[in-house]
């Protein structure tokens, strides 16, 4: 193990567990379900104030409009939440962007919303790990580094959105545009695995909903005039799954639609999911969706309309992006932490940040596990810990550190 430098001590000493912990606690017992819409503009709210404490301007933008598809095929707005962006000295030569998430999957009706200690370093609640500790991390870790001595040296944007856990399609702009000309980022999703393991090279995602009009007709009179959707549905599922490929997973999800048992049924809305591993993946099912929707549309003359796509694209990790993930390790040895990674199936906004060239290590959040179920666990002392290497790693990138 390296040892720390006078510079690295002194510039971790004000990190403060405590007060990280009870931010977090703060944060986690307000409920922010990605359809809260009350719960996320109240922690934006908070969220301004304590954001407030770095030397930059704080907003909060509203959303990009977004639709979905209703069960009957109508396309409707979709409402979501403002985002918290702060931007700090914008004008320096280096820029950095750091992004985390308010959102969490549990709404405001869900069952699960106190927090309970399962002992003495392990504690049990909503969007502890995924993400409020994560927020907790790097706010501390900035409000350390903003007292080194090289603080001026770079600059940096943040950004807070509300929308990450259904795919952050009403921030997806507000990423691209922010990302634009950064030399780094860091994202502060949970770390991979309790032990502090990184996510490294994420697949893709992509969400579809096909919207598919046949025609009504008598089940017994004269079905040979109807056009049956739901037959025309299921040929489409059949056909996805010959078009999966070890490198493009797809996961046909739900038909909905249908008539009573004696008409034929003249609509249906398929959703399915796809999770390429590569940028070529994702362009070759995008081709051979295209084929699938049109030969369908001709056997079973039924007219089928295509909405969704690919939202998060495959995350590589090139050379530039791997000097990070070094940067990362070499910090975390001479704290005494142990940093490895892995590949990942999972996706989030580093996919959307690495899409813009900028190289990204999108799990510097707490240690913790169970996240997206009841039994979501943030490891305590982690707060601090990975407040320390986030502390680190900007102040090596601030000193000059090349990737």
């Amino acid at each position: 193990m390296k040892q720390l430098d006078a510079q690295s001590e002194a510039l971790i000493a004000p990190i403060d567990q405590d007060a990280m912990l009870a931010d977090a606690q703060a944060w986690s017992a307000i409920n922010t379900g990605t359809a809260n819409l009350d719960g996320l503009a109240k922690q934006a709210g908070v969220l301004a104030d304590a954001f407030a404490a770095l030397p930059g301007d704080v907003e909060l933008v509203d959303p990009t409009p977004v639709s979905a598809i209703a069960a009957d095929g109508s396309e409707f707005e979709k409402p979501h939440g403002q985002h918290l962006i702060a931007r700090i000295r914008p004008d320096a030569e280096r820029r950095l962007l750091f992004t985390g998430h308010m959102d969490t999957v549990f709404p405001k009706d869900h069952s699960f919303q106190e927090q309970t200690w399962l002992d003495d370093d392990t504690l049990n609640g909503p969007g502890l790990a995924d993400m409020k500790g994560g927020i907790a991390v790097f706010l501390h870790a900035l409000k350390a580094f903003e007292r080194s001595d090289v603080a001026d040296q770079i600059g940096y944007d943040v950004l807070l959105n509300s929308d990450e856990e259904t795919g952050s399609l009403a921030s997806a702009p507000l990423i691209e545009q922010m990302a634009q000309g950064k030399y780094a980022a860091l994202t502060y999703e949970p770390s991979a695995l309790p032990d502090g393991t990184l996510a490294h090279a994420r697949g893709g995602s992509g969400n579809y909903s096909l919207t598919i009009t046949g025609k009504s007709a008598h089940a017994g009179r004269n079905p040979q005039d109807g056009r049956n959707a739901i037959v025309a549905a299921a040929a489409i599922v059949l056909g996805l799954k010959e078009l999966q490929t070890e490198d493009c997973p797809i996961n046909p999800a739900k038909i909905e639609g249908g008539a009573a048992n004696n008409v034929v049924p003249d609509h249906a809305v398929l959703r399915f999911n796809i999770r390429p591993k590569s940028p070529d993946a994702a362009a070759a099912f995008e081709a051979a969706l295209a084929s699938l929707i049109g030969e369908t549309q001709q056997a079973h003359e039924v007219t089928i309309h295509q909405h969704g796509g690919i939202s998060r694209p495959p995350k590589p990790v090139d050379r530039k992006a791997q000097r990070l993930f070094d940067l990362v390790r070499d910090c975390g040895a001479s704290l005494g932490q142990t940093i490895g990674w892995q590949s990942t199936g999972g996706v989030c906004d580093g996919n959307n940040i690495a899409d813009c060239g900028v190289p990204v290590v999108d799990t510097m959040g707490v240690r913790g596990g169970a996240i997206h179920s009841p039994d979501e666990f943030m490891i305590v002392s982690s707060l601090r810990e990975r407040a320390a290497l986030s502390a680190l790693v900007i102040h090596r990138l601030a000193s000059g550190e090349e990737l």
